[in-house]
């Protein structure tokens, strides 16, 4: 670890544990309401998918969800809420195909597929990826990108995407011609893809002399590129996966789109082994929320009577002292009168004032920095800390010449 890293991190530790630890306390609690919130829509969606029908041949559909076929929903006076209304979450296990080749059209005489530029396997989704790596190159006379490292760390790599989709079906393998087939819709879904990677190269770039130069002299980019990662993902024709979401039928064809409740959309697990992650998940995050919420109620609690007590015995400093002034209100000024202000050398001046000799002590610290007067004040501060090691001190005593 850099010492700008140590500095950050030192940094970090003191704010997560000033105030006695409240601060740390007030994250462990926010962590664990997240956790929390996280197992609950966790459990929310395993139960979903328990009860979600699970379709193992494409032709099943129709008798699941049970609708009418195209002439009786026209026939139906409210179409639209016909349609909305037999909406069923399922989850259906089928091959991937393009929709071109179900398409009882011309069309059919050309295939509307997509081709890997790679390895050239036909795909209904081809997704390219440039990766732009950097190094870590500080420079002697470039402190400010020690800072920039501290601050902006994401820049030491650099993403672009492109993706490209045809529309594709799900049927059942093996069979053909098929003639039962249930259309993927794509659209507002954000959920991952069961891509398959298909080509994946790290072409190194070669510094030259002039990049030493800049890099010598602090200057990140584009200098500091190191490497260009390229990949391309593909999700082929002919691959076997599961779509959980919404299925009904529109114009009398099965579409299934994505349930943005749902962690998956389109995956190479089985429905077992769905429910299996999405159990082990929910277990995880319980027991994460209900131990990061025992920690943050067991700091907040030590931190609110530690500071309860300092506070409770500031109160009754502060009371004493108002009393010890109001039977003696010129006590201050006797004290001042009393300090020597006189010719005192500079490693006997007092701390604070540097006008008078250092004559108090402070407890439990013992450091003898301060003359009576200031010390005093220091004393009726709400958090009377030592002006040297800042540590938390009681009292002070003065302190007599023999």
């Amino acid at each position: 670890m850099s010492s700008p890293e140590q500095a950050l991190a030192s940094l970090l530790s003191q704010l997560a544990l000033s105030f006695d630890g409240a601060v740390l306390g007030i994250a462990l609690a926010y962590a664990a309401v997240r956790s929390l919130l996280k197992f609950s829509a966790t459990s929310s969606s395993l139960n979903k998918i328990l009860k979600a029908p699970s379709v193992v041949h494409v032709s099943d559909l129709r008798s699941i969800l049970a609708v009418h076929d195209d002439r009786d929903s026209s026939s139906s006076s409210q179409p639209s809420d016909h349609h909305h209304h037999h909406q069923k979450l399922v989850v259906l296990r089928g091959t991937v195909e393009a929709k071109s080749a179900v398409d009882s059209s011309w069309k059919t005489f050309k295939p509307n597929v997509l081709l890997s530029q790679e390895s050239g396997d036909k795909a209904v989704i081809v997704q390219r990826t440039q990766t732009c790596l950097y190094n870590e190159w500080k420079g002697f006379f470039g402190w400010t990108s020690d800072l920039r490292a501290i601050f902006a760390r994401s820049r030491r790599e650099q993403e672009s995407t492109s993706i490209r989709v045809v529309p594709f079906v799900l049927v059942d393998g093996g069979r053909w011609p098929h003639s039962d087939f249930v259309v993927v819709n794509m659209d507002g879904s954000n959920h991952p893809l069961p891509l398959t990677t298909v080509f994946h190269q790290l072409q190194p770039i070669t510094a030259s002399p002039y990049t030493f130069l800049q890099a010598l002299f602090g200057h990140e980019y584009p200098v500091s590129l190191v490497g260009l990662l390229d990949e391309e993902k593909i999700l082929p024709l002919g691959k076997d996966i599961t779509a959980v979401g919404m299925c009904s039928f529109k114009n009398g064809i099965p579409e299934i789109k994505s349930c943005k409740d749902l962690p998956y959309f389109l995956s190479d697990l089985t429905k077992d082994q769905m429910i299996v992650d999405l159990a082990f998940r929910s277990k995880i995050l319980l027991w994460v929320g209900v131990a990061f919420g025992s920690l943050s109620i067991g700091i907040l609690g030590y931190a609110f009577m530690r500071n309860w007590n300092r506070w409770k015995e500031w109160r009754q400093n502060r009371q004493l002292q108002q009393q010890s002034q109001a039977a003696n209100p010129d006590a201050d000024t006797q004290i001042a009168s009393e300090e020597e202000t006189g010719d005192v050398p500079d490693g006997e001046l007092c701390v604070i004032c540097l006008m008078r000799r250092r004559r108090s002590a402070f407890i439990p610290c013992g450091h003898l920095v301060c003359c009576q007067l200031c010390a005093i004040s220091v004393e009726r501060e709400s958090s009377p800390k030592c002006p040297v090691c800042r540590q938390e001190i009681r009292n002070s005593v003065r302190i007599y010449d023999s």
